[in-house]
């Protein structure tokens, strides 16, 4: 009898880890929809199809509170944090560019002179994830592979890119428009590009898309949109008004050329095209070991940047993005399986309103005078200190100070910071203000506290931290943006679909560290190795 035991138990352990690799999807597709806000589901639901947006509702999980639980919210930040499962408090990427107070010069997310451009002899290729300090679910799931899952990260923008796919992936690309209109990388992923995405280049598809953008639908059935000639939209150069429709072909050359494409509803269909393009040449989800393919479609924050948030074109852009993810999940269906693949759909950031429609409609809201702030500022500091050179930059809502110098005038750091900040907050349009010091010794969990601590990174930050008033923005009066710790710009979507997912939906609060966790237990890996989120067991079949 006990032999018989001892068998059954051999067998048992003897299969299951090939049950359980087997169980795990093909390939995983983790999507970001660029400034995609969380109403854009709701507001434009009744204009998609079956197959995109909805299918994920429909067959998947829906998280209804979804939210960026840190300051700021802009694209690198928020796909750092989608796939590191923590904030720029840990992984480090406090911004799309800041301030280096050890290179005392402005940095770029993304680049890396080490490197070098490969598809394009500019400078747009020389770029890596080296500035991100910790790991992503694709680097882990890469490392429990031994490397045999491949990942590959594709989106217009080089950080939408290269972010997500991580330290260890084995390619990036991204697009370079102006005269040429070619997906690139860089020397930190190959040598040269594949031969399948220099069949792409030569296929001419992106100059396919220099065409007229018009409505998908006719104009008129746009009802959830606003009027399309009003006075907060910015338009493209060469055309007097920022209305339907646009003949891009011949706007092309006020518009930098091909980058015209990447505030157009069509970029995210070169998008798409690209991506199909690389699962087939990448061979992704053709075994047994999880595959991911990281996908940003990054057009929908150019329009949005260019148009609002309640503007046509911003209509039009997410109609057609349906059409595209529908594209997409169908050729997943064939050519992966249908329900042999696993997708994950969120946004980097939300947007607001923009305040000049806003105030319009009588709710609070504005621009900030940057220069008539900047005047008083110098005075403050000359009046105080005796020189305005204690400051060496302020950017991203924060104030970068000369440690030097402070310390050549005999200043206590901590008392400059707080005499900053007391004067900062009598500013018109500021709301709240915080030194480095209250931020690296008090621990906040609640409020807008909590969100600029979860964003605030010890080394990169800098020492007073800047915070406006609702829907009061540094920016132009034409066209929304994003980057504040409000619901506008912290609540996005979360969609789960496919295989391991289980169907239903939540009002019960997510954030977005959830996701990279999330994704690690379903695939049963290690969590990426700063990761502060929880996995949403109830998601998981």
């Amino acid at each position: 009898m006990l032999k018989y035991i001892v068998l059954f138990v051999s067998l048992f352990f003897m299969t299951t880890p090939s049950q359980s690799q087997n169980d795990n999807p093909k390939l995983v597709v983790g999507i970001v929809v660029d400034q995609m806000r969380y109403d854009y589901l709701t507001r434009f639901y009744n204009k998609y199809g079956e197959g995109g947006f909805k299918r994920m509702m429909n067959e998947g999980f829906n998280c209804k509170n979804n939210h960026f639980n840190y300051v700021p919210t802009y694209t690198g930040p928020g796909h750092a944090s989608v796939f590191t499962g923590t904030t720029p408090k840990y992984h480090g990427i406090i911004s799309n560019n800041w301030y280096d107070k050890v290179m005392k010069k402005v940095v770029y997310c993304a680049d890396d002179d080490s490197v070098e451009s490969v598809g394009t002899s500019s400078d747009a290729g020389k770029m890596s994830p080296q500035r991100m300090l910790t790991t992503t679910f694709t680097d882990e799931n890469r490392l429990f592979s031994q490397m045999r899952g491949k990942t590959i990260g594709v989106a217009m923008k080089d950080r939408g890119a290269i972010l997500p796919a991580g330290h260890t992936a084995n390619a990036a690309y991204w697009f370079h428009g102006r005269d040429e209109g070619v997906w690139i990388s860089s020397t930190f992923y190959m040598n040269e590009l594949p031969k399948w995405v220099s069949d792409f280049n030569a296929s001419e598809t992106a100059e396919s898309y220099l065409k007229v953008w018009d409505t998908y639908y006719d104009i008129s059935t746009y009802t959830e949109s606003g009027e399309d000639d009003n006075d907060f939209e910015r338009g493209f150069k060469g055309k007097e008004k920022p209305t339907f429709p646009y003949d891009l072909k011949a706007l092309q050359k006020d518009n930098r050329g091909f980058d015209i494409l990447k505030a157009t509803a069509y970029g995210n269909s070169l998008t798409t095209d690209f991506a199909i393009a690389a699962i087939q040449g990448e061979e992704l989800g053709k075994d047994n070991t999880t595959d991911v393919l990281t996908l940003s479609y990054s057009c929908t924050d150019y329009v949005g940047h260019n148009f609002g948030v309640s503007s046509k074109e911003v209509q039009d852009t997410y109609i057609r993005l349906d059409k595209d993810l529908e594209r997409l999940f169908l050729y997943l269906d064939k050519n992966v399986g249908k329900g042999e693949y696993t997708v994950f759909l969120t946004s980097d950031h939300g947007a607001v309103e923009v305040p000049s429609y806003l105030k319009r409609a009588k709710i609070p809201a504005g621009y900030i005078h940057n220069d008539d702030r900047k005047a008083q500022f110098n005075t403050f500091l000359v009046d105080t200190f005796g020189t305005k050179d204690i400051v060496e930059n302020i950017s991203n809502n924060q104030v970068f100070l000369n440690r030097n110098k402070i310390k050549e005038l005999g200043l206590d750091l901590s008392e400059v910071q707080q005499k900053i900040a007391n004067e900062q907050i009598n500013y018109n349009q500021i709301a709240k203000t915080y030194t480095a010091n209250a931020m690296s010794s008090t621990n906040f969990t609640i409020g807008i506290e909590s969100l600029l601590q979860n964003g605030f990174n010890q080394k990169r930050s800098g020492d007073v931290l800047l915070v406006n008033d609702a829907s009061f923005i540094s920016y132009s009066k034409t066209g929304s943006t994003h980057g504040s710790g409000l619901n506008y710009d912290t609540h996005v979507p979360l969609l789960f679909f496919g295989k391991g997912i289980n169907h239903g939906q939540t009002y019960q609060k997510t954030v977005i560290p959830d996701i990279a966790p999330t994704m690690s237990a379903l695939l049963g890996i290690s969590f990426p190795n700063a990761s502060i989120g929880n996995p949403l067991e109830y998601i998981i079949d």
